[in-house]
């Protein structure tokens, strides 16, 4: 089980240093399938706070600064309503929805229109990717369809998105953290801290390589990828929310 989790650590990073999605996604779903929820969520956010922190502080220079303040407000807005209330739902009917959202805006034409260097869509995107990371652990196909109709380059859309994933595992981390009844009472004897210092370096490891990659897209063939792994994921997610909700 140590194997495989650390083999998805290393993969998943290269995969998301490459084209700055799906990884999470594809982590939190073999997480949450060999370890209980909360330490699923535990190591996802540790892992992924790294990963994503380094693949910003390897393309810092390139980070669109100006769609921070919207996206900051909605997401101190969520966070504040958590703590209120300390929900922690079930997770399969969010993964069902975040699942469904990348095909919503594929077959609607005026979500497809979502862009993140808009003020009021940045807001909704706050919102709505803090919603996900507090109550799936993931927020990757939701996030995603805010930067695909941007007018930014393929490395201000990774600098950029990794930001603002490293914010929101922060943010789950903190989050789940502080319930300490719930974190702690399910953690599992895997999350040792040799088990999770070994999952971070692989992380940025892979995040490295996955970043050296980037040179080797053009812009056309980036949007192509990212769409279709998008589509890909999200349906993975409807699957996986299913499997949760009716097993």
């Amino acid at each position: 089980m140590a194997i495989l989790v650390l083999l998805c650590v290393l993969l998943t990073s290269i995969l998301s240093g490459v084209v700055g999605m799906a990884g999470g996604m594809i982590l939190m779903a073999v997480l949450v399938t060999v370890l209980p929820v909360a330490s699923a969520m535990i190591l996802h956010g540790t892992v992924q706070s790294i990963a994503n922190g380094s693949r910003f502080w390897f393309l810092r220079s390139n980070m669109v600064w100006t769609v921070m303040p919207p996206y900051l407000l909605g997401t101190t807005i969520v966070f504040a309503g958590f703590v209120f209330t300390t929900i922690v739902p079930h997770p399969a009917l969010v993964l069902l929805l975040v699942g469904t959202f990348p095909w919503i805006a594929r077959l609607v034409p005026r979500l497809s229109g979502l862009d993140i260097t808009k003020p009021p869509h940045a807001f909704a995107c706050g919102v709505s990717v803090t919603l996900a990371q507090l109550l799936a652990g993931a927020s990757g196909p939701l996030l995603d369809v805010f930067y695909l109709k941007s007018s930014l380059n393929r490395y201000q859309v990774v600098a950029t998105k990794a930001f603002t994933q490293t914010l929101g595992h922060l943010i789950k981390l903190v989050y789940y953290g502080g319930i300490a009844s719930i974190a702690l009472e399910a953690l599992d004897p895997l999350l040792t801290p040799g088990f999770i210092i070994g999952s971070v370096s692989l992380a940025v490891a892979g995040t490295w390589i996955g970043t050296r990659f980037l040179d080797r897209f053009n812009e056309a063939a980036f949007r192509t990828v990212t769409g279709r792994i998008i589509l890909v994921v999200g349906t993975l997610a409807i699957l996986k929310g299913t499997w949760d909700l009716f097993a």
